[in-house]
């Protein structure tokens, strides 16, 4: 697989490189010591979560409040989304930047968000499905929202109709708004919890 960073540090894009024969085809879609090895984090698979969505339904953006943090790596397994990556870290080099990348069951193409970045797409069909590993266990209460369609992130959604959104994504405060009220998580926390991950529960 090829592991590559994107426009928000720590971020990373993961495309597999599959192996065909008469059967159909092969490829790996995460393996941990290449992850590790490209980003220096240590990858646990705490929760697995599955999200299905109509076409022009938008979610996120979503991050998590540092403690307990969540990193995830997200790949479609159905249907094909446009996701983005924010970095919502206060302090960061990257900080209110974004990149996009085009995900599809077909390609295999992975991204890997870590704690502190923020998530969401666009689904492109109906019927499509997300696959989220995840770091920690879901703790209500955590996660934080950021408007997708915030004017100064100026995400390049691609919309044509206005987007099927939930109440609270579509109430959710711009990135400013949400530093200002203090809620989002600093650089400095997130490099501490790349560097030291909590240790396995169990």
């Amino acid at each position: 697989m090829r592991i590559t960073e994107t426009a928000v540090r720590d971020a990373y894009r993961i495309e597999p490189e599959p192996i065909s024969d008469h059967r159909g085809t092969f490829h790996e879609g995460l393996r941990h010591s290449a992850l590790r090895a490209a980003t220096g984090h240590d990858f646990r698979v705490r929760q697995v979560n599955f999200t299905v969505s109509g076409r022009n339904v938008l979610r996120g953006i979503h991050g998590t409040t540092m403690p307990p943090g969540q990193g995830k790596v997200l790949t479609c397994v159905r249907g094909a989304a446009l996701t983005a990556v924010v970095d919502l870290r206060v302090g960061s080099p990257t900080f209110g930047h974004h990149d996009t990348l085009r995900q599809d069951a077909g390609s295999g193409t992975a991204v890997y968000v870590p704690d502190g970045l923020g998530l969401g797409y666009v689904a492109l069909t109906d019927d499509t499905c997300m696959n989220y590993l995840c770091t920690e266990e879901y703790v209500h209460g955590t996660i934080i929202d950021v408007d997708a369609l915030d004017p100064a992130l100026a995400l390049p959604w691609g919309l044509t109709e206005p987007p099927v959104r939930s109440a609270r994504d579509a109430a959710a405060p711009t990135l400013a708004a949400a530093a200002a009220a203090g809620i989002l998580p600093t650089y400095e926390q997130c490099l501490r919890a790349y560097r030291d991950p909590s240790p396995p529960s169990g």
